[in-house]
């Protein structure tokens, strides 16, 4: 049995589809088939059944397959252990980030930061809540950015800045004439918010005690931030951005901005690993280039900001 082999069950397992598999690997499918068909032979179990529409693995396989994850994962640290000892930032690094921070954060430091240290190899994704936490505990994923501190026991977080949630308003709502925003003012039928599942949605609609919204976009399933704030200049409803936002407006688009009143929906922003995490030098460098590129009034909570 070797860690090759483990790694192309994995493959077929993602895919379930030996020739995808076998292209994800760099490999030819008949390689890759051989190398499954030897640690099947290797362990006296069939791993996948192959006559299955698409390829699924046997009741057997799905508790290697779940073995496998651990031993790749444990063996992917070594590596780890010895550029850390050496402090070294060469390696790949995943960084997950949610949809609703990326934009607004990740222009503000990332191309510094690789510029200073040319050797980092960091490839970011975008993914909402639940998948970034599945990932991390997965070992697919070194570390996250979200919008809450992990319960999960394997997790440890760290408190990057908090972010203050802001109301964007068309010139048409009667609530445009305000100077705040408050939460008895918000109809909910008037509001363009992300599907369920984000936790910007969920943390807003929890604040605003809006158990039963239904939103404006029951049409429009899939929607961004960005989507939201283009209907909203058109003279169309009300929705809600992150305070990172409001440095990419223009003038008029700034005219649209609303704080809330007291107390102001504020999120927190963390940065995630897990307990047994070893890549310090790039998790600091991270950590350090992220703050330095945000108002140092966003480290701590301030006096009318709540957690949302």
């Amino acid at each position: 049995m070797t860690i090759q082999q483990l790694e192309y069950a994995l493959a077929v397992d993602m895919y379930r589809h030996f020739a995808k598999a076998a292209e994800f690997c760099k490999v030819k499918q008949p390689t890759l088939s051989m190398m499954i068909q030897k640690l099947e032979t290797e362990l006296g179990v069939k791993l996948f059944l192959r006559n299955a529409q698409p390829i699924k693995p046997t009741a057997t396989g799905l508790k290697i397959i779940e073995q496998a994850r651990k031993v790749i994962y444990q063996a992917s640290l070594i590596k780890d252990i010895v550029n850390e000892e050496v402090q070294s930032v060469k390696g790949t690094f995943n960084l997950a980030v949610l949809p609703t921070i990326a934009p607004y954060l990740i222009p503000r430091f990332f191309l510094k930061l690789m510029e200073k240290n040319k050797d980092m190899d960091i490839h970011i994704h975008e993914m909402k809540t639940a998948p970034t936490l599945s990932a991390l505990l997965a070992g697919d994923i070194d570390a996250a950015i979200i919008a809450s501190q992990p319960v999960e026991s394997e997790l440890q977080g760290e408190t990057l800045f908090y972010e203050q949630f802001l109301g964007y308003v068309a010139r048409s709502e009667p609530v445009f004439s305000n100077e705040l925003i408050r939460t008895a003012d918000i109809h909910a039928e008037r509001l363009w918010l992300l599907d369920e599942g984000h936790c910007f949605r969920d943390q807003l609609v929890r604040f605003c005690q809006m158990e039963k919204v239904r939103v404006k976009q029951a049409a429009y399933r899939l929607g961004s931030i960005e989507t939201f704030m283009r209907m909203v200049e058109s003279g169309n409803g009300i929705t809600f951005i992150p305070e990172l936002a409001v440095s990419q407006l223009g003038s008029e688009q700034s005219e649209l901005v609303r704080p809330f009143a007291i107390p102001r929906p504020t999120r927190e922003i963390v940065f995630v690993t897990r307990k047994d995490f070893i890549r310090h030098k790039i998790a600091d460098l991270l950590v350090k280039s992220i703050k330095a590129s945000v108002p140092e009034e966003m480290y701590s909570l301030q006096v009318g900001e709540r957690i949302a």
